[in-house]
């Protein structure tokens, strides 16, 4: 089977490395275009390295690009982190069709920050979809899914590199052998329960010391290390890292009740939380107790 590889960033280069380590025919890769003073794609930089072509398209709807792909006679597409829309023209080249990759368990969070959103909002499963896209967002019919648990010590990074990013290359090879084996199942996503959320921005990743710990506990867990939580101090902002929900007594809510050698309690609603890391506005990240010594944190300290 001629496949081509439509991705970016280690996820993309993962599965084109896995793809060629078990013989499968990976005969070009799609990426995004080179920006301005920053380095190659890694998937880019691998597919060089293992002679593969390379094709860079500002926009799948263009007519070479399309004449491009219809020159290499795929039999599939796999799309594996794909931040630009790939329309009808384009997808259907294939002789299979084309598959696409999403970090969660469709229909629930489709979207460009599904993992992030599952971890603020408390959830205690996640996982990620193979489907076949159409011109929705995260809409097109189901391959197959692979569900992942999440720990109260998980955080985005944990559950993207250590779940569902491992996961996810066994899921797209798992995905190729479907395809190879012919009646691969097609499965209509239920779109009463479907949810969709946007990107997790800066603004989304602010602490509101006011709400109930546990959702002050999630939220810092959902956005580390990107967008990465964050509160005022001093008119500054402070980013807010690792933490832990612990016991402890007094304290409204933003207001440090403790700073011990395990880091800086602050109260929330009905509960406190335990903050290990963080990063000063204009500096790199630090433990809570580094910034506590130089930066005026003190038992009585209000944050927010």
């Amino acid at each position: 089977m001629r496949i081509i590889v439509m991705g970016q960033q280690a996820f993309g280069k993962a599965v084109v490395e896995a793809l060629l380590n078990r013989g499968d025919a990976v005969i070009a890769v799609f990426c995004a275009p080179d920006k301005e003073g920053r380095p190659a794609d890694p998937i880019k930089d691998f597919a060089v390295q293992k002679g593969l072509p390379v094709y860079q398209p500002k926009s799948y709807k263009d007519a070479d690009t399309l004449t491009q792909i219809l020159d290499l006679k795929p039999d599939l597409c796999l799309m594996a982190y794909v931040t630009i829309f790939v329309p009808k023209e384009a997808r259907e080249i294939p002789a299979k069709g084309s598959l696409c990759f999403h970090p969660s368990l469709l229909p629930r969070h489709r979207g460009p920050s599904s993992i992030n959103w599952p971890i603020m909002w408390g959830e205690t499963k996640s996982g990620l979809t193979v489907f076949y896209p159409d011109d929705g967002l995260d809409t097109g019919d189901i391959l197959l899914q692979k569900e992942i648990d999440i720990g109260d010590e998980d955080t985005l990074g944990t559950v993207y590199f250590e779940k569902i990013f491992p996961l996810g290359v066994q899921a797209m090879l798992e995905s190729v052998d479907l395809m190879k084996r012919g009646n691969p199942p097609r499965i209509v996503q239920d779109n009463a329960k479907a949810t969709y959320e946007s990107w997790c921005r800066e603004a989304d990743a602010k602490i509101d010391w006011a709400k109930p710990a546990d959702d002050v506990f999630n939220l810092i867990r959902g956005t580390n290390p990107q967008p990465g939580a964050w509160t005022m101090h001093q008119g500054k902002k402070l980013g807010i890292f690792e933490c832990a929900k612990i016991r402890a007594a007094g304290g409204s809510p933003g207001e440090v009740t403790d700073v011990t050698a395990d880091g800086v309690t602050v109260a929330a609603k009905g509960g406190h939380i335990l903050i290990k890391r963080v990063r000063p506005e204009g500096d790199k990240k630090i433990t809570a107790i580094e910034h506590a010594a130089k930066g005026g944190i003190a038992k009585g300290t209000r944050l927010g």
